[in-house]
């Protein structure tokens, strides 16, 4: 009964307002030699300015699959999919990238941060494919990484840095620039418990105290205590929401 009476809550606050990402009937079908593999079957869902949703299912469910088509990573065999009210399901690579680098900030399971550059350089990456001038992109970068806690490792690169440290300059340039929402794939999947709870608690910091949309996709139930909703998917359906 709890849970029903919270699924009509949130029903009724979001009735009348405009998701900020919206599949509609999406499928994602790869093809191997001759034998077509569906990762996606037929999924809908929507998902609203400001909310904190995990996306979980074991491996092989579809949530990596399901992660690339939020983030512009890739488009649909069939279906549509809205960004902020755009249909980007039939956008070419490069309008996909643009709209990558401004609506949405990535954070990997394993930081993916460029080995030859430091701290400052990573965060400073992303705004340099948005034409900002460099004494904005530094500003900027030096910021966050200040907000991240990081200020005096602004020079290292990340062979020199901690796994957790590397977590935060990977949150640092997923804010870069600006994005409204936040993916974030196994982010606690290369750290031990104590930094793992430190990169939740900054992912919901930017929920609760900057309003980004965050999106999760994990299989570790340890973290759905933090998201505000949490969607299940098995055999790229959604069996629970």
């Amino acid at each position: 009964m709890e849970k029903q009476s919270y699924q009509r809550c949130r029903m009724s606050l979001q009735k009348g307002k405009k998701p900020i990402i919206e599949l509609v009937d999406v499928w994602k079908i790869y093809r191997i030699n001759e034998i077509e593999v569906p990762a996606l079957r037929g999924l809908s869902m929507r998902i609203y300015k400001g909310e904190f949703v995990a996306v979980m299912g074991p491996s092989g469910s579809g949530k990596s699959t399901l992660m690339n088509m939020i983030g512009c990573l890739d488009v649909p065999t069939r279906g549509r999919i809205f960004l902020d009210g755009r249909d980007i399901s039939k956008l070419e690579e490069n309008e996909l990238a643009q709209i990558r680098g401004k609506k949405i900030g990535f954070v990997f399971q394993k930081f993916n941060l460029m080995p030859s550059l430091t701290a400052l350089e990573n965060v400073m990456l992303p705004m340099t494919f948005q034409d900002i001038p460099r004494f904005q992109r530094e500003d900027t970068a030096m910021k966050l990484l200040k907000r991240v806690g990081l200020e005096k490792r602004i020079h290292h690169k990340p062979s020199e840095l901690s796994g957790g440290e590397q977590q935060r300059v990977a949150i640092a340039r997923a804010l870069a620039n600006d994005p409204e929402v936040i993916l974030a794939d196994e982010p606690t999947g290369n750290l031990d418990s104590r930094m793992g709870t430190e990169i939740m608690e900054m992912l919901k910091d930017l929920n609760k105290s900057d309003g980004k949309t965050i999106v999760i996709v994990t299989h570790d139930l340890n973290l759905s205590r933090y998201a505000e909703r949490i969607v299940h998917i098995m055999d790229g359906k959604i069996i629970e929401d």
